[in-house]
């Protein structure tokens, strides 16, 4: 397949000087190294298919090398890192040592703000909009926020401060799902052109200045004529919102029509103070698969281009997600109490299964965590059992709402927290390998997480029954692969259980995704004679103190094991708990390190943390000899 076209893209200022032929061909190339490259590495396909042509619009009458441009979330941005100088490398996508699959400060200068997660343009665009008129430079700012995105509360505070602060930013809304305002055809680009002429708004300006100019009762006036005059302007004009909040809204404008979209951009760029643009772009577009079902290409792993068919590995165990949705639809059955929130991730959190089997118990509250969490605590108030599903790394946006609402009044809320530990090529904005060390803290918290599918099972029957806070914590991919018991057992709290008892002198401490490196790691120090116990501890918080002084008042060396930051952790928590009873015992403390980890697959980071089973046992090794 042939990309010539782009060989004349030397810098994003090249794409000024293209012709509309040859940018709708650059279109058709760029879509086509997308594709290809999502095939082979998986990624963010159809957003970004989606925004081809807006990308192409922008950087004909903007230059992210000199003007600040955010893209929010960056699902949307594979056309703009290929246009700004990664093409080259593109083909390395989310591998390790590659090209990040979100916009990254440390990786191009044309990436002006590193993001990952949702509805943070707008508030970043303020802040550097801030420091330009400071400086007093007069570089463009612009944000390009998808309309998911835009359901996030930080989006709306950025906005609201934006067009109160009157600040020159561009706000370009990619509605590529959920219509904001109706899509009016060739009125809405009429509407479009009127307000993006500048005549037109001298004209508003220059009326507005005439009637207030009237002696006495000019004010009152115009004052007077305010709710006539916006009651038929909300009636007749899309975008009347984004209006009364300060800015000049232009469209809704049609996302794959380059010549118009150029055109607006064009002016957009001379106008005072915030605008607004509504652009309406098709997700997948120019992929048949991506646009049929937008939402299983949205983020997909390796797929065979010619078919569309995702690439599976045969024989895979069912992964987390899935024992996680079958257990909740069985438990939901016996409990009417039992709801399911979740944020924008239904089929990412196996609760689209779910909500077609108790639609009237499930809910989906967009990009808003904060709310989500505050309204799970309110249903657990009025006598409800709501169960929240949420990436960890997304838990996080939601850390006040945990502290205040749910654990200050100890409301039994379940927080199922999917995508715990590394989870691979999106890297390190979606690690979920935070959450042991903000939780555990919180008083009237517990935390526990599953060595394989049945305990996973059993811990969300113990959470439903618990009353109070409480949180599974479970890892992405596919589980264990052991047969699936029938019903449910509860779980004492804060118990944990000896796998193994071969030698006292090293007790392995392990927790979750854990669980079978150190049972791995354990046969391989006994082919070296070295004997251990091994630990599922299934509580992070409260830890099984008794078995804990039992083994390490016999131990020469207590080994912990989480897939978590060892700052604050579960390791922490051993240790914390140790010196406060006055147990001398030696402790290595394996986890991940003071660094954010970067992408490639999982066991490729693994290796990087030292948490493979061999590297597991070769540290057990060096510590125990140095006794």
């Amino acid at each position: 397949m042939l990309y010539n076209i782009l060989d004349k893209i030397k810098s994003p200022a090249d794409v000024a000087r293209c012709s509309l032929e040859e940018l709708t061909a650059l279109a058709g190339s760029i879509r086509n190294i997308i594709i290809d490259t999502c095939a082979k590495n998986g990624g963010h396909l159809a957003p970004s298919l989606g925004t081809v042509d807006l990308t192409l619009a922008l950087y004909s009458i903007f230059n992210p090398e000199q003007d600040k441009i955010i893209w929010d979330v960056g699902h949307q941005a594979y056309a703009h890192k290929i246009l700004t100088g990664r093409r080259d490398r593109f083909a390395t996508l989310r591998t390790k040592g590659g090209i990040t699959g979100f916009p990254k400060m440390a990786e191009s200068a044309c990436d002006a703000f590193g993001v990952g997660h949702a509805s943070t343009s707008i508030s970043a665009a303020v802040g550097m909009a801030i420091e330009r008129d400071m400086l007093k430079q007069n570089h463009k700012v612009i944000a390009i926020i998808g309309d998911g995105a835009f359901t996030g509360g930080e989006a709306y505070e950025g906005l609201n401060y934006a067009g109160n602060a009157g600040k020159n930013i561009i706000v370009i809304l990619n509605d590529n799902e959920m219509s904001i305002d109706k899509n009016v055809g060739a009125m809405a680009e009429y509407l479009a052109r009127i307000r993006i002429d500048p005549q037109y708004n001298r004209v508003k300006k220059d009326i507005r200045e005439f009637i207030h100019g009237i002696p006495y009762i000019g004010k009152t006036l115009w004052k007077a004529g305010d709710s006539l005059k916006d009651g038929v302007y909300a009636a007749l004009t899309p975008g009347s919102l984004f209006e009364f909040l300060g800015y000049t809204y232009v469209g809704p404008i049609d996302g794959h029509n380059i010549a118009f979209m150029k055109e607006v951009f064009a002016k957009a760029k001379d106008l005072d103070g915030p605008v607004l643009i509504h652009v309406r772009t098709t997700k997948g577009k120019g992929y048949d698969f991506a646009e049929s079902e937008p939402d299983k290409y949205h983020g997909v792993g390796k797929f065979d281009r010619s078919t569309g068919e995702l690439i599976k590995k045969a024989g895979a165990a069912p992964s987390y997600t899935e024992i996680f949705s079958n257990a909740l639809i069985e438990l939901a059955e016996k409990n009417p109490r039992i709801s399911a929130i979740t944020a924008a991730m239904p089929s990412g959190t196996g609760l689209k299964k779910f909500a077609k089997v108790y639609p009237d118990r499930f809910f989906d509250v967009g990009i808003a965590e904060e709310h989500a969490m505050t309204m799970a605590a309110g249903m657990a108030a009025a006598g409800g059992k709501p169960v929240i599903a949420l990436y960890s790394t997304f838990a996080q946006r939601a850390y006040d709402q945990i502290v205040h609402d749910v654990c200050l009044q100890k409301l039994p809320v379940t927080i199922c927290l999917d995508r715990g530990g590394l989870v691979g090529a999106d890297g390190p904005t979606h690690h979920g390998v935070f959450d042991y060390s903000y939780l555990r803290h919180i008083p009237n918290m517990v935390v526990m997480a599953p060595k394989d599918e049945n305990e996973l099972r059993n811990m969300l029957y113990t959470a439903i029954d618990y009353n109070g806070p409480i949180a599974v914590r479970y890892p992405r991919g596919s589980a264990t692969g052991v047969p699936v018991d029938a019903g449910f057992k509860k779980l004492e709290i804060g118990r944990g259980e000896i796998l193994s008892s071969e030698g006292k002198q090293i007790v392995l401490l392990a927790v979750g995704s854990m669980v079978k490196h150190s049972i791995k790691a354990a046969e391989i120090l006994r082919q070296s004679n070295i004997y251990t116990t091994v630990v599922n501890m299934r509580f992070i918080k409260p830890l099984d103190t008794a078995l804990l002084e039992r083994l390490a008042g016999e131990a020469e060396l207590v080994v912990t094991l989480e897939e978590n930051a060892l700052a604050g952790g579960f390791g922490s928590a051993v240790v914390e708990y140790l010196s406060d009873a006055g147990i001398n015992t030696r402790v290595l403390r394996l986890g991940i390190k003071d660094s954010f980890i970067e992408q490639g697959s999982c066991p490729e980071l693994l290796a990087l943390c030292g948490l493979t089973p061999q590297q597991i046992a070769d540290d057990i090794v060096k510590k125990y000899g140095e006794l």
